[in-house]
């Protein structure tokens, strides 16, 4: 299938910055889809997830949620944030909740590049992913831009789908948005429970049966579900990790991630 991409400006005053994706041959309407970024941003792996939702008849949006008024700041950049990601993995999960032995790790490092990974991890830890409630902000004004400006998507149901900290943010604009049709959870936080009665959609989770980090809020978000009568799917994926879903990291299972693609699939083709 052809299929064409542009990165846009949408919102008021279009300050916000998107990749958008669609079927080059496809006649409106068609559903769209907001596909929400990890912690590490708008990269080759997310452009490719939106081109994948595309293929499949979507029109998929995935926000720059760290640009402000269509640029990053440096220390979130993509070869900045790529560096980060690369040295991540190089170390043992525990060194990223310890100071010291980040430090020691970081000492290692050359300079510019052992300054710059510091300047990276405070931005995006310390900083960048403590402003939950503003990006659901962009992503209500990424959900309007499919709705009433992309003239593929216009009038036509709007879904999101996310991923890790995406995951938490598709689960938090279920509750913003009361238009939503569909929202998936690929390994993400629970949204606060004094949030969970206002959502309006279907929700679909997708967890690693060895991501005890989040899983250890998915009882009571699942609870509170039912008590406020909402349709929740949930779906664990026994010896999955977190990320399991995206092929570019350490943490890829082939197996889970082709049945939470299916079900993905299968979810926003009966609900959009």
């Amino acid at each position: 299938m052809s299929f064409k991409t542009e990165w846009i400006r949408f919102g008021k005053d279009r300050q916000h910055l998107g990749f958008c994706v669609w079927p080059e041959r496809a006649t409106p309407p068609l559903p769209g889809l907001i596909v929400v970024q990890e912690a590490w941003g708008v990269d080759a792996h997310f452009e490719d997830l939106a081109v994948r939702f595309a293929k499949a008849g979507y029109v998929a949006l995935a926000p720059d949620l760290f640009a402000e008024k269509g640029e990053r700041p440096t220390a979130l950049s993509r070869p900045r944030l790529e560096a980060l990601k690369a040295f991540v993995d190089t170390t043992p999960p525990f060194v990223w909740g310890d100071l010291a032995a980040r430090e020691e790790s970081l000492a290692k490092l050359p300079e510019p590049r052992r300054s710059e990974t510091r300047e990276s991890y405070s931005t995006l830890f310390d900083s960048a992913l403590g402003q939950m409630d503003a990006y659901v902000l962009k992503l209500l004004d990424a959900a309007d831009y499919l709705r009433t400006v992309n003239a593929l998507s216009q009038d036509a149901k709007v879904g999101s789908v996310g991923y890790c900290m995406g995951g938490g943010l598709s689960a938090r604009l279920a509750c913003a948005d009361p238009k939503l049709g569909a929202s998936v959870i690929y390994y993400g936080n629970a949204p606060p429970a004094n949030r969970v009665a206002t959502i309006a959609c279907p929700v679909l989770g997708l967890y690693g049966g060895l991501d005890t980090r989040v899983n250890a809020g998915l009882a009571e978000f699942t609870a509170a579900m039912q008590q406020h009568g909402k349709r929740f799917e949930p779906h664990v994926y026994e010896g999955a990790k977190h990320a399991f879903f995206n092929d570019t990291r350490p943490s890829y299972d082939a197996k889970a991630s082709r049945d939470a693609f299916a079900r993905t699939l299968e979810f926003f083709r009966r609900e959009l």
